[in-house]
Order: structure tokens, then C-alpha cells, then sequence
């Protein structure tokens, strides 16, 4: 994690007025939470799944882009690459530093060999200023689908919570 401060370039966020552009929503599931998230291709599905899974545990407009945190995944194919790129972010938030990411941007992304690179920005969890929400206690398999096709790039996953 880098100190405070760091460089966050807002156009990130999908708009010249800096507002945040939601590419997700949350689907009823038995005793989970199924995230839908979408993008103009997979990998911004990828970033945007990541951010819904952060704002399912926080309400995600408390959380300013102060620090940045990278993570690197790698999988055997394009759903383990998405669950290994959803579970070091979960453990980002899970322990030290506690990070909570407004923002998820992948900065390398190598589908051939399956690895992702990718920065968050946001800041450490405090209680007294991020409105706790659902712990997300896993990702997991569980009707876990990819769909690349020419108008959108759907991605499906359910969080254990």
C-alpha cells in the first residue's frame, strides 16, 4: 500500500464530472448474493466486479481514493483468473491494511497465460466513516459464468456471505 496522497486520475470512474458509472448489480440468491457486472469488454467487467463486491461491504461513496493497493492473480483458465482476481481483493479488506477499494483498475491483463495485474484506489476501513454492510465471507464457483459477446461482456458470481 502506498502512503496517502496517491496519484488517482477520477476519469477511472467513467465520467468527465468525476461520478461514478455502476457496471453491477446484485441478484437474489439463496442464502448468498449473485453479482452481475458488465463492461465495454471483460476486463472492465473484471474492475467492475471487484468494485461491487466492495460496495456490498461498505456503501461505496464513503470511501475516498486516498491510498492505492496492487494485487496479482493467476489461474488455469478464465474463471479460476476471475476468482483469484476477486479473492486477493477480498483479502485486501479481510487483513492488514483492511483496504477498501472505490476503485478496481487492472493495469495488465494476459489472457493467454492468465495473470491479472491490477491497482485499487480507496483507503483503509474505519468504521466511524465506511457504514459497515454484508461481510463477504468467500467467492465461490457456484454459478460462476463469463459471457464475452459483441454488444456486452457479462460476468456472474456468488459471494458467501
Amino acid at each position: 500500500m502506498e502512503e496517502e496522497g496517491a496519484a488517482y486520475d477520477p476519469e477511472w470512474e467513467g465520467g468527465d464530472d468525476g461520478e461514478y458509472v455502476c457496471k453491477y448489480e446484485y441478484l437474489d440468491h439463496t442464502a448468498d448474493v449473485q453479482l452481475h457486472s458488465w463492461g465495454e469488454d471483460v476486463k472492465e467487467a473484471f474492475e467492475q466486479c471487484a468494485v461491487g463486491m466492495f460496495g456490498y461491504m461498505t456503501e461505496i461513496d464513503t470511501v475516498e481514493p486516498l491510498d492505492t493497493y496492487e494485487t496479482e492473480a493467476e489461474g488455469d483458465d478464465m474463471e479460476s483468473l476471475l476468482y483469484q482476481f476477486l479473492d486477493e481483493w477480498l483479502f485486501a479488506f479481510s487483513a492488514e491494511p483492511f483496504f477498501i477499494a472505490r476503485d478496481v483498475k487492472i493495469v495488465e491483463f494476459d489472457r493467454e497465460n492468465f495473470k491479472i495485474k491490477s491497482v485499487g484506489y480507496g483507503e483503509t476501513f474505519d468504521l466511524s466513516k465506511h457504514p459497515q454492510g454484508t461481510e463477504v465471507k468467500a467467492i465461490t464457483y457456484s454459478a460462476m459464468q463469463i459471457h464475452e459477446e459483441v454488444d456486452t461482456n457479462d460476468i456472474y458470481v456468488v459471494l458467501d456471505i
